[in-house]
């Protein structure tokens, strides 16, 4: 029955046992299991040619750029003062030749009555509007159109003969690309918002409603779209003489030489904007280069510390020289790649150690097991099953400390932090150990600086576990009827506590060490086994992970000698 027993807490040793070693092998066995699809899409992306952030970069700064130059190729403002400043010359020619007409052409009749003398006044239409490009028709109070300076008496057409400008090239890309602004801002032009131009083979006053409204007395512009520019001005001034309206003068121009003009602005724009978009290109692709590529180069090197295991492999790029955000989240990678470094060490140094400590209880189980399965003595048995169950209480102890020791880190990083007074957390701890006490006859004394604040940052639960390992560890070396004391008070800036023992000390080579896992120091006579060797590495974790130290010393005798008189260890955590 006790054989059974033994065998099924063996068996429930070992089990627990494969649990662990396989959750801390975990981080091992699939660190290269990486299918040919991930490599391929890595390749892929080192081999872009312009990096999505590069054309964003490059989009933004064109867009930016074609906005104003969207703006200013629509030259709708300076058309109508162009247009404005064509109506107000040709208002001042026509307003000249309608005072020469009435001044020289008007005619009294005996009765009074006033008419205008056709020859002269066609001669003076065709004389004043031959030095500009303006054609001056006449029109008499019935509508008839007396008088045409593109035509000479009887209907016949005047023949002007005009020196024409050298030939200049003309490029074509330019030309589609005037055209093409036309048709795009042809909606904001005057062409699809005014009203054709239309002239009849025989001209009367009631075609034009300008002429009809000058009668009045009124001088009249209006734009209409036509012509070879495609639009016409036309100015309606009426010709009178003692204020008595005898007819109507319209001067009419076509827009060419306007259009001309915003075509050479627009040209210049287009100039303007070749060298800005080139410039703005450049620009872009430097400012891509200076962010892009050192992001790429991260990117790259991530994906190597992602796929690859090894500090040459893993190696972050350094750009914290340049002092900007890149710099600073080069710093942080390059940190955290350090950080995850010594994880991984950590990680493979807590399994062999764990491999290590487990093995020797199993040797001791497999040794004990064997020899039992041969003995036939009553006696020898028992004491063998007494071996038995001591070593599978040892792998239980063990696998309970190597599996909290396990979740700690983990546990650290997820669990919020909050104020701690510690000076009342080891006040409560010290009535806590009085109500229970303390083995061997020891008492417990706890000194702390009331006028103090001992506020630190952290996680309460796991600062008790600190404590109350530390009040362990001096229980089990101090001599019976000893004294423990505890001792806290701030020291710049920290807040400083002692832990203080009446044992053996600890020997000098040792004072680092004993934080180390699995490592023991036992006192004299204490059965082998008891201890699995992690308590201080664990409260030296604890410690750390709350941005503080701890460190071991021993104390010596007031007197000056070089003896021992107990162990002291030294906790110190930042004020809050």
């Amino acid at each position: 029955m006790e054989r059974e027993t033994a065998l099924k807490a063996i068996r429930k040793g070992l089990h627990r046992y494969t649990v662990a070693a396989r959750l801390a092998m975990r981080g091992f066995t699939e660190k290269n299991s990486h299918t040919e699809a991930e490599n391929e899409e890595a390749a892929a992306k080192g081999r872009r040619v312009v990096s999505p952030l590069t054309r964003r970069i490059l989009a933004v700064n064109v867009v930016a750029l074609l906005i104003p130059v969207g703006g200013l190729l629509y030259v709708g403002p300076y058309r109508d003062s162009l247009i404005d400043a064509d109506l107000e010359s040709l208002r001042s020619q026509g307003e000249m030749i309608a005072g020469a007409i009435g001044e020289s052409a008007i005619e009294i009749t005996p009765a009074g009555g006033q008419f205008i003398d056709l020859e002269p006044a066609r001669h003076i239409v065709r004389r004043l509007s031959a030095a500009s490009r303006v054609r001056s028709r006449l029109f008499l109070n019935a509508g008839e159109m007396v008088a045409d300076s593109s035509r000479l008496l009887g209907g016949r057409w005047v023949v002007q003969v005009q020196e024409l400008p050298p030939p200049k090239e003309s490029n074509w890309l330019v030309d589609w690309l005037i055209d093409g602004i036309d048709v795009t801002v042809g909606w904001l032009t005057y062409g699809e918002k005014l009203e054709p131009y239309q002239e009849r083979a025989d001209q009367r006053s009631e075609d034009y409603p300008e002429v009809q409204r000058a009668f009045s007395g009124e001088i009249i512009g209006v734009v209409r779209s036509g012509g070879s520019s495609g639009y016409m001005l036309t100015v309606a001034i009426p010709v009178q003489r003692y204020r008595q309206v005898i007819g109507v003068l319209l001067l009419s121009r076509d827009g060419i030489e306007i259009e001309a003009s915003v075509r050479a602005i627009r040209l210049t724009v287009l100039a303007v904007f070749a060298g800005a978009l080139v410039v703005t290109i450049l620009l872009s692709l430097y400012l891509a280069r200076t962010i892009a590529q050192p992001v790429l180069r991260l990117a790259a090197a991530a994906e190597r510390v992602r796929r690859g295991y090894g500090p040459e492999t893993q190696q972050i790029p350094d750009f914290t020289n340049r002092g900007d955000e890149i710099g600073e989240l080069s710093g942080v990678l390059r940190e955290m790649t350090d950080a995850l470094h010594q994880r991984m060490d950590a990680i493979e140094r807590f399994a062999a150690d764990v491999s290590h400590e487990i093995k020797n209880p199993l040797t001791s189980l497999r040794s004990a097991v064997e020899t039992a399965a041969r003995v036939s003595d009553p006696g020898q048995q028992r004491r063998l099953m007494a071996v038995i169950l001591e070593d599978v209480q040892r792998l239980d102890r063990l696998i309970t400390d190597i599996s909290n020791a396990s979740r700690l880190d983990a546990e650290l990083s997820r669990a919020g932090t909050e104020t701690v007074e510690l000076g009342s957390m080891m006040q409560a701890l010290a009535d806590m150990y009085d109500t229970t006490q303390l083995s061997g006859g020891l008492s417990l004394e706890v000194d702390i600086d009331e006028n103090d604040s001992l506020q630190v940052s952290g996680v309460e639960d796991r600062l008790v576990q600190v404590m109350r390992n530390l009040i362990a560890n001096a229980e089990s070396f101090s001599p019976p009827g000893g004294l423990i004391r505890i001792t806290a008070a701030r020291v710049n800036g920290f807040v400083e506590v002692q832990v203080e023992d009446d044992g053996p000390g600890i020997p000098e080579a040792k004072l680092e060490a004993i934080f180390d896992r699995f490592y023991t120091e036992r006192p004299k006579g204490e059965k082998f086994g008891t201890h699995s060797g992690l308590g201080l590495s664990i409260s030296k974790q604890i410690v750390e992970a709350h941005r503080g130290t701890i460190r071991a010393q021993n104390r010596y005798e007031k007197d000056g000698s070089k003896t021992v008189c107990g162990a002291r260890f030294i906790i110190r955590l930042p004020v809050k």
